[in-house]
């Protein structure tokens, strides 16, 4: 392997080539000799060529890096966006309004973006980070305040993710410059290395750059959740990673619970992620290949048909007793499988089992079920077929007969992994590694697609895309950013730790996306909403431009109108003191004189007088307002709760629910026993009756124009998404709320 050497001056570190070359682990030596002032970064090789500057050698780094690929990109456009950024980068060492102009324009840059090119780290977010990181003071006073939230946020998740490399990098820069570790790049607390020490290694066991296949294999019985959502995640960031390829099978070997309305909503899902693959398949596409597999371990003893009803199956099992059929004559097993292939009546009573060990400690090794009869018609290809295989056989075949060389699956699998090894050395095919991560589990939710389903089918949701749903379709109609999404689960990683996560990280990081860009609109509740008379208010309505966000000139302009009267809410109404002064946000201040309750109190109607040279910072109320016109539009403000009230269902919950919705009735409350069997009728108390909240609000004017899907904030309300746009006036615009990370338990689940 050739040498290669970094020089530079002693008293001048090229930070961003450091930080690269210490990220891609490159084999390069480290020479700060140079006393020279007047030289450069340069790499010099040991034939005597040599490469000089500092933005030469992040490239020829960033090309070179085999142990992180597309750390250059992944096409031509990303290569000439990452070669942007690194002319750019050196804008950070300007002083003044140039520096602060170019954190202005990077943080409005990273509004919708977790990486400045493509979905993964590379030269570019290097170049700029350093360059931040070089600053010195400049930066550390900016990263402490709110002003660049989003430049914050990407520098602080690059630090955070590669913590032991940059430290190690600024120790050495610190040492040879002679002034300490700079405190952009501070030590892991005791806490933060304890946390740190359950991240998984990122790395594939025996992977090869180019050479790395992959596959997300969903069953299409259901829309994509966001715990597949990971999976699929997953699989996309390895195959960057590898520079290998991924591609879609769909495991349709359960005609019952299978449909083209699922394997059509599970591809949009897939887009919807930005996943890249190579082709789709079905595990269908192999059915007369597996049949042939099955066929030949039953001819070489590795298999047999039996006949054992399935209750007493589960028993000799699970009590390590080996089947009456398993020493069944090889023409003995023929002639029955023939039989269920016919799908006969004594067909339908057999199934295809592994002949593996009945006395393995580990139960998913007790002679598993390969094949099983079933008569319906499948979804794609029809009544070709009366049997199909089960997961564990298919899997580990089509896996090895498509090349794939990694499975990734959760780690609720680990039982069957043996499994899975021994079927593809019985089947004499290659072997593929599995890959684990743990599944993503969140409170209140349900990931199951059989309890997902059953709530579709009793109507108590609106279907797969219902915002309650932790379908993909269904967070995103709830009004979560993919971009959100996506951080979300890779900043997890392919962790194996199991944990119960929260919803609020994750809509947490999505009000960080959202609340930079999306404009501002005001409402007021229509129930109790009370009338503001300015005495001395405009006699005739006037109408001023202003921003929809004050912050982010993108979001455009509102047109609001100033009239004598005017509408606020009635909770503040109700807080307001006579003679009190109050902020009319976007206006200016008044002082209410008079205000009229009824006989119960309750307040009906206020009057003031306007003071617009009055102090925004003496008021205690800032009051949203609308004036009173017929421009204003009408809103169903709908908030959502959980559907169900525990966090987490314990085990015994989780198999009255299994009888509850009737799947397995008896195979999955058996294991309960009578002594703690709870009445089916208690179970709805796991059911949030109120999941759904519609409010009738009024709105500005301007919210005629909102689109599907568009994502606003209501002031002193929260952020909505657009689910029913503007149609006519006598139909309510309908808006869904969109949790900020502070909402707990919306609703009644407690």
């Amino acid at each position: 392997m050739e040498e290669i050497k970094l020089t530079f001056p002693a008293d001048s570190p090229p930070l961003s080539v450091i930080v690269a070359l210490s990220l891609s682990s490159s084999p390069v030596t480290i020479d700060s000799s140079s006393s020279s002032s007047s030289a450069v970064p340069s790499f010099v090789f040991s034939d005597g060529r040599k490469l000089t500057g500092t933005s030469v050698l992040l490239r020829y780094v960033g090309r070179s890096a085999k142990s992180l690929p597309g750390f250059y990109g992944h096409d031509a456009f990303e290569y000439s966006q990452i070669d942007e950024w690194i002319d750019y980068a050196p804008v950070f060492s300007s002083s003044g309004s140039e520096f602060k102009n170019a954190c202005t324009s990077v943080d409005n840059y990273l509004q919708s973006g977790t990486f400045l090119v493509g979905h993964s780290l590379s030269i570019a977010d290097v170049a700029v980070w350093s360059a931040l990181a070089g600053s010195g003071p400049r930066w550390e006073s900016l990263r402490k305040s709110k002003k660049y939230q989003n430049l914050v946020r990407w520098f602080n998740s690059i630090l955070l993710e590669y913590a032991e490399p940059l430290n190690k990098v600024a120790a050495y820069t610190a040492a040879k410059k002679g002034s300490g570790k700079p405190a952009s790049v501070a030590p892991r607390s005791k806490d933060q290395q304890a946390s740190d020490k359950g991240k998984p290694e990122v790395d594939l066991p025996g992977a090869e750059v180019g050479k790395v296949k992959l596959r997300f294999a969903p069953e299409p019985s259901g829309y994509l959740h966001i715990g597949h959502a990971k999976a699929a995640l997953l699989n996309k960031y390895f195959a960057e990673r590898y520079q290998g390829e991924v591609i879609i099978r769909f495991d349709d070997t359960n005609p019952a619970k299978e449909s083209n309305e699922f394997v059509e909503n599970l591809v949009k899902d897939i887009g919807t992620l930005g996943i890249k693959y190579e082709r789709v398949t079905y595990t269908s596409d192999y059915f007369p290949d597996l049949m042939s597999m099955a066929e030949k371990l039953m001819r070489e003893g590795k298999a047999y048909v039996d006949d054992t009803p399935r209750e007493q199956m589960h028993k000799e099992r699970k009590g390590g007793i080996d089947s009456k059929c398993r020493n069944h004559t090889v023409e003995e097993n023929l002639n029955l499988w023939r039989e269920m292939i016919a799908g006969s009546k004594r067909g339908l009573q057999c199934c295809v089992r592994g002949k593996l060990d009945m006395q393995d400690p580990n139960k998913a090794m007790r002679d598993p079920v390969y094949y099983r009869c079933n008569p319906m018609s499948h979804h794609r290809i029809g009544d070709k077929y009366k049997i199909y295989p089960t997961y564990d056989f298919a899997c580990p075949f089509v896996d090895s007969i498509q090349g794939i060389t990694h499975a990734l699956r959760s780690s609720e699998y680990h039982d069957r992994n043996a499994q899975y090894y021994k079927v593809l050395e019985d089947m004499g095919l290659r072997r593929v590694e599995i890959y684990e991560f743990s599944r993503l589990n969140l409170v209140y939710t349900l990931l199951s697609k059989r309890k997902l389903l059953w709530f579709v089918q009793q109507g108590k949701v609106g279907g797969w895309d219902d915002p309650r749903f932790p379908t993909v379709q269904g967070i995103v109609r709830r009004g979560l950013k993919i971009e959100a999404l996506i951080q979300f689960i890779l900043e997890q990683g392919a962790s194996k730790n199991l944990n119960l996560m929260e919803w609020d990280k994750l809509w947490t990081i999505n009000k960080k996306i959202v609340d930079p860009v999306c404009p501002r609109h005001t409402a007021v509740v229509e129930e109790w909403r009370v009338l503001l008379t300015l005495t001395d208010g405009p006699d005739e309505p006037f109408v001023r431009l202003i921003p929809k966000h004050k912050k982010y000139e993108g979001a455009g302009e509102k047109e609001t109108t100033f009239t004598k009267r005017i509408w606020i809410e009635g909770a503040d109404a109700s807080a307001i003191s006579v003679n009190e002064e109050v902020t009319l946000m976007d206006w200016g201040n008044a002082i209410v004189k008079e205000v009229t309750k009824d006989e119960e109190g309750r307040v009906t109607a206020l009057s003031g007088l306007l003071n617009l040279k009055g102090s925004v910072k003496t008021t205690k109320l800032k009051l949203t307002w609308l004036p009173e016109t017929n421009e204003l539009v009408k809103l169903t403000l709908t908030d959502f709760g959980y559907l169900i009230t525990k966090k987490k269902l314990e085990e015994n919950d989780e198999l009255v629910f299994a009888k509850f919705v009737n799947m397995d009735t008896k195979k999955e409350t058996s294991a309960l026993g009578d002594s703690n069997m709870r009445k089916l009728e208690d179970f709805p108390e796991f059911v949030n009756p109120d999941t759904k909240k519609e409010t009738s609000a009024l709105g500005d004017s301007n919210m005629r124009n909102l689109q599907r899907g568009d994502v606003i904030q209501l002031e002193r309300k929260g952020y909505y998404r657009c689910d029913v746009p503007f149609v006519k006036s006598s139909k309510p615009i309908v808006l869904f709320s969109i949790p900020d990370g502070r909402q707990h338990q919306p609703l009644s689940a407690n």
